[in-house]
């Protein structure tokens, strides 16, 4: 695989800690990338993604799709200059188990009053 079809990415978390670099192919979808933070996740972290569809990636203030490649996204990347490219990542955790993990809290509070 030719060196220019290579792109070193660094995860940074939302503590300010960094996950990486790891080196992808211009091929590598944003959905993978995103099955290897939830995998390579650090130990210890507070917010831990249960599942890639818990991860955003974002990318010089744009928040990048799924099915994209590094390829296609390399745009928002800017002129990196043939270093590493930064992203940032946010974990959104599941909204149908915060609502249903509420409305328990709501039903213990009435039964107890």
């Amino acid at each position: 695989m030719p060196e220019e079809d290579l792109v070193d990415i660094k995860f940074r978390l939302y503590d300010g800690s960094d996950l990486g670099p790891f080196r992808y192919s211009s091929a590598s979808t944003v959905d993978m990338l995103k099955q290897r933070i939830v995998s390579d996740w650090p130990k210890g972290k507070t917010i831990v993604p249960k599942a890639a569809g818990e991860v955003k990636l974002i990318s010089s203030g744009k928040i990048l799709e799924n099915n994209k490649t590094v390829g296609q996204c390399k745009m928002p990347f800017g002129d990196s200059g043939g270093g590493v490219v930064i992203m940032h990542v946010v974990v959104q955790p599941s909204l149908a188990k915060s609502k249903t993990g509420d409305l328990r809290c709501r039903l213990r509070f009435d039964e107890c009053c």
